[in-house]
């Protein structure tokens, strides 16, 4: 069962990337296998010193592959584990995370998002990261991606993220930026969440559950119980049944029932100044806060500008997006991509929707998206 950890009021200025890792040992992380990689290296550096002291492990990899395979390993065997990259690792990583959904692993990975692609820019900021966090792993695949947008987010929703992996036995992702996590400012370390555990001990099959949730409890190696893990296709005591069709497709279906049918538990946004807009933003991480302070400027200068902010990549806010294009004439995406949320925006969103992109490795400035709006409103 979940339990309420102590409140703390306790607030420090730090940097974005400190705040996760406080946060992940907040949710009961104790086990970090990781790879060094410019813009995330700071977690791994501040989990290697906290773990020591939280009677946690800490272990460098030789790679991110390994890393990442590691972390699975720790997570079966009972503890809450996470690592943390970007996007080149975050490549390397995806045929492992594909095992991990498959075998319905909790574990949380933090990408610090830096321009790409390829080695790209590794010291500046991008955010081309966020369809690879949906669609980077071969096969069907529905998990889930956060977004912080501020140091007290990179805290927060890093323990969000634990608990979310823990809910529902899924891989899970705190897509962050290089912006957000190299920011310095104020960060509450406190203690005021219910912290979820898996179910370790439930009755009934590992990898099979006719429960509403469709979540099976997962018992760690050492338990006691008869475990068969794989990556191939298993019925619900984990046993291979590769040439089973209704075997295969009723796994499937089951674990894309685990989010797509919790997206009210799952999917978390934020509205600014939406009550009488005829224009807004939609907008995630460090490109959310420049449209708010866009939204603010055109507020002054007697423009009707709001903001949709999600902090929940994956899975889509399609309700939210939908009932944005219902009330406003125009909706603006700006990203630190060339347009990859704007053409999903598009897909459930009836107004229209503009993208402005940047890629060359600095976030938007508030008066590019004024003088955008300005003219979209011509």
């Amino acid at each position: 069962m979940p339990g309420l950890n102590e409140p703390s009021s306790r607030r420090v200025l730090m940097q974005g990337n400190i705040a996760a890792a406080e946060g992940a040992i907040r949710a009961g992380c104790r086990f970090f296998a990781g790879y060094p990689i410019t813009p995330s290296s700071e977690i791994m550096v501040q989990m290697a010193k906290l773990l020591g002291s939280n009677d946690g492990r800490f272990i460098q990899m030789e790679d991110e592959i390994a890393s990442i395979c590691a972390v699975i390993g720790a997570s079966g065997s009972g503890v809450k584990a996470m690592t943390a990259t970007s996007g080149p690792g975050f490549s390397l990583m995806q045929e492992a995370l594909g095992y991990g959904y498959f075998t319905e692993t909790p574990m949380v990975l933090v990408n610090v998002q830096r321009a790409g692609p390829g080695t790209g820019q590794a010291t500046h900021v991008g955010q081309g990261d966020v369809m690879q966090a949906r669609y980077g792993t071969h096969g069907d695949v529905f998990p889930i991606a956060l977004c912080p947008a501020s140091v007290q987010e990179m805290y927060d929703l890093t323990i969000r993220a634990f608990n979310l992996s823990e809910r529902f036995r899924v891989p899970t992702f705190v897509m962050a930026d290089e912006a957000v996590g190299h920011l310095r400012e104020p960060c509450a370390l406190h203690g005021g969440f219910e912290i979820e555990h898996r179910n370790r001990h439930g009755e009934g099959a590992p990898f099979g559950s006719d429960a509403p949730d469709g979540v099976p409890p997962m018992p760690a190696f050492g338990d006691g119980k008869k475990l068969m893990v794989t990556g191939s296709t298993h019925n619900p005591e984990g046993f291979r049944k590769v040439d089973d069709p209704e075997i295969h497709d009723a796994l499937v279906t089951r674990l894309m029932r685990k989010t797509e049918d919790h997206r009210g538990e799952i999917v978390e946004v934020e509205e600014f100044f939406l009550d009488d807009a005829e224009v807004a933003f939609f907008a995630y991480g460090i490109s959310a806060r420049t449209a708010l302070a866009a939204a603010r400027r055109l507020r002054k200068m007697g423009v009707r500008a709001g903001l949709l902010r999600t902090k929940t990549l994956w899975p889509f806010p399609e309700e939210a997006v939908a009932q944005l294009g219902r009330r406003v004439r125009a909706i603006v995406v700006p990203e630190l991509n060339k347009g990859m949320f704007a053409g999903v925006c598009r897909a459930h969103a009836a107004a229209e929707v503009h993208s402005v992109t940047q890629t060359n490795g600095k976030t938007i400035e508030p008066g590019r998206l004024v003088t955008f709006v300005q003219e979209v409103l011509k």
